[in-house]
């Protein structure tokens, strides 16, 4: 595929994750020299300041119950500790190179918003914003605090604590965040990034509901780093009151206020999230991972040497071993690479990690997805190809866990959120399922342009020995894809994938 800025052909929006930096002769060769001296002296200055940092920062909750901790601190512990670690903190990032904070706006108190929200997160140095909004409570990954002298802020900072893999650990993180925004005052102001994670800062990705469950006010901050040094702008905006609307609906209420902080931006407000640790879009409820494993696969094989018959040929190959094996058979790597006619391993081993954690992939899953792309399979062959797999009565409809498999399979990437699109094929019979994928306002995208083929050659289908088709195009290469409309025996139009 044809690089063109992080931004494939059916990306909407930039690639929120993918970073790119460019320098010049000049830069490059300041970076080394000064480079040089002051990487040793910032670790040196940083470390040092850590290891003050790190004994104070515990005695706040030193030998308090785990009744008392549940309270937030008050006293000595706090009007001691909380200016000398502030303190300490500032001279870190000062340490870091951030010399200075620009701050732009007035900051909310407790009662006016609970909570602020920051967006874009860039990375772990964007914290330096507790410092000119006073060291307010957080929220980060349980595994943090594992971290020495970052574990003993978090306990310091009495920050709410959640493991993403833990059903009970993240209710039991959004009953306390219920509790402390909905506190009247009794806890101190939080600060949340509502993107959950990090990105490149050219787009807002999703939201998540953490911030907006309680249906408090909340004061939107947004970070700049206006130039090459790193130098950090905060801007506060004014105070966003929910709606009654918004209160009983935290979904919108985080989209709204998205939309809103990436209008004044200048950037766009996308639905990019992070699913298992994949960079996906949503649509209709359904995962479709911005770098898709299939093209991925297509690459690999082009870049393998393997010419257009010799794909057709291993779709034909891989399709009659989805008939004959057991449903929901992986093969491993070495049995990859001779079903698809690689002479290197390690290139079956890399097309494996494309779709899994081990060095196996499903076969159902590798097909499906190939020829969904591939523009060598026609649509809805390939469609019925795949509800026969996962028909497993062949009683002619999916129950709700088969169509999640199948969809799973079609994209190359686990769907959990398929309610919506059995509920619109219901039944769901292959005539329903096919009825929704190509008439369906929403659905009928997934085909239009997620899933439009790498190349297309006006040369004509024909037909395998196993049922399916193929067509007879020339060598695949990556670029823009070719649309090319053909009316049907009816008389509709259609575009580049053919309807049989």
């Amino acid at each position: 595929m044809e690089e063109n800025g992080g931004q494939s052909p059916r990306q909407e929006y930039p690639h929120p994750f993918v970073h790119q930096v460019k320098l010049n002769r000049v830069e490059r060769i300041r970076g080394i020299i000064l480079g040089s001296i002051l990487f040793p002296l910032r670790v040196t200055l940083t470390t040092l300041l850590f290891l003050i940092t790190w004994p104070l920062a515990r005695l706040r909750l030193a030998g308090l119950s785990q009744e008392e901790c549940s309270r937030p601190v008050r006293g000595w512990r706090y009007w001691l500790l909380h200016p000398i670690v502030w303190l300490l903190s500032r001279a870190v990032f000062f340490s870091l190179g951030f010399l200075w904070v620009k701050v732009k706006g007035r900051r909310a108190d407790l009662k006016e918003a609970p909570v602020l929200v920051v967006a874009p997160h860039s990375s772990f140095l964007d914290m330096l914003v507790l410092l000119p909004t006073q060291h307010p409570t957080v929220v980060s990954r349980s595994e943090n605090s594992n971290i020495p002298v970052i574990g003993a802020l978090l306990e310091y900072n009495q920050s709410v604590l959640v493991s993403r893999k833990d059903p009970e650990s993240r209710k039991k993180a959004a009953t306390q965040l219920n509790e402390r925004l909905t506190s009247n005052g009794y806890w101190p102001q939080m600060l949340m990034f509502p993107e959950g994670t990090t990105t490149n800062g050219q787009a807002l990705i999703k939201f998540k509901p953490g911030a907006f469950l309680a249906g408090v006010p909340v004061q939107p901050v947004l970070l700049r780093y206006p130039n090459k040094l790193s130098l950090m702008h905060t801007t506060y905006l004014p105070v966003y009151n929910p709606s009654e609307e918004e209160k009983k609906n935290p979904g919108l209420y985080a989209d709204n206020v998205q939309a809103l902080m990436a209008k004044a931006l200048g950037v766009p407000a996308t639905d990019y999230v992070m699913e298992g640790g994949v960079p996906v879009s949503k649509l209709g409820g359904l995962s479709l991972p911005l770098e898709s494993p299939a093209r991925a696969t297509l690459s690999l094989l082009q870049k393998a040497g393997l010419q257009t018959p010799d794909v057709e040929a291993t779709l034909e190959r891989m399709s009659d071993r989805c008939q004959s094996e057991v449903q929901g058979s992986k093969v491993c790597a070495e049995e990859l690479a001779t079903l698809l006619g690689l002479k290197d391993r390690e290139m079956a081993v890399e097309l494996c990690a494309l779709y899994s954690k081990d060095e196996s992939v499903n076969i159902r899953q590798l097909y499906l997805s190939i020829a969904a792309v591939s523009g060598f399979v026609s649509f809805k062959s390939m469609l019925h190809s795949a509800f026969s797999m996962f028909d497993k009565e062949n009683k002619g409809s999916l129950a709700a866990e088969e169509l999640s498999g199948l969809m799973g399979a079609l994209l190359g990437f686990p769907q959990h959120s398929t309610a919506d699109l059995y509920k619109e094929a219901s039944p769901c019979t292959e005539n329903d399922l096919l009825r929704v994928l190509t008439d369906h306002p929403t659905y009928q995208r997934l085909w239009n342009e997620y899933l439009q083929p790498e190349t297309w050659s006006p040369l004509p289908y024909t037909s395998l020995a196993n049922g399916n088709t193929l067509n007879n195009n020339g060598n695949l290469h990556h670029g823009n894809v070719h649309n090319r409309s053909v009316h049907d025996s009816n008389g509709s139009l259609h575009h580049s994938k053919k309807f049989h």
